[in-house]
């Protein structure tokens, strides 16, 4: 068995990793509004968040395409900022990858959210703590593992993306092809040796990421009870 080319897997661990940070941004304050909110439009965007657990990559890659396209509003004002598409780009890839895998970000933290007691942050108010003081020295902290979780699926989902990518992204040489679609062509052209080195690098990496993960949260239900 040669090595494979390792570039579509490079591009895949930046995707995924910038993927990962953006959500982390967004989804923070966004599942932090759903674990708290008792307002009527909130069951509407839990549904929205979770569309694409049910929904067709292809189905959410195509309006994506469409949405991301130069002759689209959102596109057309990035071609006209940057001089550069978004759709058959990696900026458009991450667009697309920070849609897909929202809800792997959004329901570990508002589950860890929900968990909470409203006593905590009581407390930390109470002892003068602003709201921004008390979420990073209370909320935070007890929420950690829930932050693990949402950051190891939300990096795992989309270094495993395929239908989703090959629609925005398409299959550009050390720009879009990530690595699940080089796994594809491989397959493709009835190349298993490399198939088979980068699937089976790919079930080596998530299997110690995902063992890690379960060490670690089953490790501190210990240490904490």
């Amino acid at each position: 068995m040669t090595l494979p080319d390792f570039s579509s897997l490079w591009l895949s661990f930046q995707l995924a990793g910038w993927t990962t940070l953006i959500l982390l941004i967004i989804a923070t304050p966004l599942a932090w509004w759903l674990a708290h909110s008792q307002s009527k439009a909130k069951p509407l965007f839990e549904a929205l968040i979770a569309l694409p657990l049910v929904l067709p990559p292809t189905v959410m890659g195509f309006y994506l395409l469409i949405l991301l396209n130069p002759n689209s509003l959102v596109g057309g004002f990035w071609l006209d900022l940057t001089g550069q598409t978004l759709t058959f780009s990696f900026s458009g890839l991450v667009i697309a990858s920070i849609f897909y895998s929202l809800p792997f970000m959004v329901q570990p933290l508002q589950s860890a959210f929900e968990s909470m007691t409203e006593r905590s942050m009581q407390l930390a108010a109470s002892l003068g703590a602003s709201p921004r003081d008390a979420f990073f020295t209370v909320a935070f902290p007890l929420a950690r593992r829930g932050f693990l979780t949402a950051i190891v699926l939300s990096f795992a989902h989309t270094l495993g993306e395929f239908g989703i990518v090959l629609m925005v992204g398409g299959n550009i040489s050390e720009r879009t092809r990530v690595v699940s679609i080089e796994i594809y062509e491989h397959v493709e052209s009835l190349n298993y040796s490399q198939a088979h080195a980068l699937s089976l690098l790919l079930l080596i990496i998530s299997f110690c990421v995902l063992f890690f993960v379960y060490a670690y949260n089953r490790r501190f239900a210990v240490h904490v009870s």
